[in-house]
């Protein structure tokens, strides 16, 4: 669990295309047939895969355009210009990106970001390799930056990488972008009018700074932000942080964080970061071979509804944009933030005006039950809570249009290790639940995310200097998202994403020795207005012994 030395639109026309399943007719129900897994991992695995969708497309006529072509094996950005395709000007019903990744020999997990335009469009992590080589592809939909791809923009992929006589893999990258017009049945996509990123930015502590001079006639204003703890350091573990007084191996005090936005130095929005596991996580990354933990190889953005400040921000002056990572010690470095704003616009007015009606921040309820000294065993239960609730208006074309934005989140981790960390155990749950009411319309994003589990880190009974790791553990990642206007429901959708797995490996001997095994079962449910979707992946010691569909 923690970082030892072993291995190192509208607010829901965003959310439902970030969540949309695959099209309607999901391949037919399957198993691998015939599978014998090997008795413990060899020189080389299945290739990675996910259980998660792919984007749902329309048929209709579609361009690509390559924007990444690339082998990461150092930390230079790599640069191009997207130029929009010549045979699909659009306009657009989807636009899709979509990654290759391949690497061999000896790697660690890598994190990447890229940006069309200044604006962060995609974050990743990388799998770690086998040393024959493994190949993986990512799919997102990309379709509410359309406003930024009009026009010929600046490409920056940035995948920092070490390559050594030791850590040999390169990682070869190609990313391209699947343009598919409008046609019968398949609309132009509504989007926002611009997609902003913050100028200006610098670095205070764990905050990013920056400022907006938005449209004039702004009429809606959502924010979404990329956010992890990143890696190398303890941050990337920060939900088993402890207070230093505990001796753990992470002092970084409670294991609370909030990412929050605020606008001229007003707190706008609230959100839980999502507790990521990257492929080297936990000390073992045979639980994560060959499929890794939910949103690892697609991190998304947390999103706020900051159209209660939208009448404020649209004078045509700068304003200062923060986002603030609450809980982490002050002076502590470690947290990746690239924010971006979509604005809607006025149609016929050049200019809107309006006001913050009302606002109501709780301030942050939490309590931390701490036990242990060092090389004790030791514990920290926390709950926490808080909420928001901000209305305001804009006069537009249309009429005043009034916007409501509540906010909820809780918090509850109980963390217990024994004497020497030999065996560290987590069991949490977040929730991060959202209404936006704008006239009749009322939005809601009821976001839930679950870890439960183990490692324990024991001397091996017949190798010198020889240690057993083992993890168990459980992850879940849900959401219910729903519209309505007035009586009619515009959607419903639930989404459960799952892993369940047990690995083991002995550490501090020649990777031929290692005798690593593993047992792992990832699964991605959906259903609602749209559809449902159900797939099932299993794999023993990293070879597929089950794939199946249902619905």
């Amino acid at each position: 669990m923690r970082a030892r030395s072993v291995a190192l639109v509208s607010l829901s026309v965003l959310l439902l295309g970030w969540l949309s399943p695959a099209n309607a007719a999901p391949p037919p129900a399957r198993a691998v047939a015939q599978v014998v897994p090997p008795s413990e991992f060899g020189t080389d695995y299945d290739d990675p895969r996910t259980p998660a969708p792919p984007v749902a497309v329309p048929d209709t006529r579609h361009c690509s355009v390559e924007i990444v072509r690339n082998g990461f094996k150092n930390f230079d950005p790599y640069t191009s210009t997207y130029t929009p395709p010549a045979g699909c000007r659009g306009p657009w019903s989807k636009v899709v990106l979509k990654m290759h990744g391949s690497v061999k020999g000896v790697q660690y997990d890598r994190l990447g970001h890229i940006t069309i335009g200044g604006v962060g469009v995609f974050r990743t992590s990388t799998p770690e390799p086998s040393t024959d080589g493994i190949s993986w592809q990512v799919e997102k939909d990309v379709t509410s930056y359309s406003p930024l791809l009009r026009t010929p923009q600046p490409v920056v992929m940035e995948l920092g990488n070490v390559v050594n006589d030791t850590y040999t893999g390169v990682l070869d990258i190609v990313v391209t972008l699947d343009f598919y017009v409008a046609g019968h049945g398949a609309p132009p996509a509504r989007t926002a009018n611009a997609v902003l990123p913050l100028q200006d930015q610098r670095r205070e502590d764990s905050d990013l700074v920056g400022t907006a001079t938005l449209p004039r006639n702004t009429t809606r204003l959502l924010g979404e932000v990329y956010v992890t703890g990143s890696g190398g350091g303890c941050e990337e573990f920060w939900d088993t942080s402890a207070p230093e007084s505990t001796g753990y191996s992470c002092p970084d005090g409670s294991p609370y964080r909030e990412v929050d936005v605020l606008v001229d130095g007003k707190l706008a929005g609230i959100a839980l970061p999502y507790p990521y596991i990257y492929t080297g996580g936990w000390s073992n990354p045979y639980s994560w071979r060959p499929s890794p933990a939910p949103r690892a190889f697609d991190i998304k953005p947390v999103y706020y509804d900051l159209t209660p400040f939208a009448g404020l921000v649209s004078d045509g002056k700068p304003h200062e944009f923060r986002v603030h990572v609450a809980g982490v010690p002050a002076g502590q470095s470690g947290w990746f933030t690239v924010p971006n704003l979509h604005v809607w616009t006025d149609p016929i007015r050049k200019q809107t005006s309006g006001a913050l009606t009302s606002y109501a921040v709780s301030p942050l309820t939490k309590s931390d039950d701490v036990t242990g000294s060092s090389g004790a065993a030791g514990s920290v239960k926390m709950t926490a809570s808080r909420s928001l609730q901000l209305s305001g208006y804009v006069d537009t074309s249309a009429g005043r249009v009034r916007t409501t934005v509540q906010r909820t989140l809780s918090n509850k981790s109980d963390h217990v290790w024994e004497a020497g960390e030999s065996r560290d155990t987590l069991d949490a749950s977040w929730h991060d639940n959202s209404v936006v009411t704008t006239g009749a319309k009322v939005e809601r994003a009821d976001l839930s995310y679950g870890k439960s589990g183990y490692l324990s880190f024991l001397p091996n009974a017949t190798i010198p200097n020889g240690y057993d790791i083992v993890t168990d553990l459980t992850i879940y990642d849900r959401s219910h998202l729903t519209a309505t206007a007035g009586r009619h429901v515009v959607a419903d959708r639930r989404t459960e994403e799952t892993y369940d797995g047990r690995a083991s490996w002995i550490y501090n001997v020649p990777r031929d020795q290692r005798h690593a095994t593993s047992d792992q079962t990832v699964r991605y449910r959906s259903s609602g207005t749209d559809g449902c979707y159900d797939h099932t992946l299993s794999a023993i010691n990293g070879v597929y012994v089950k794939d199946y569909y249902r619905c």
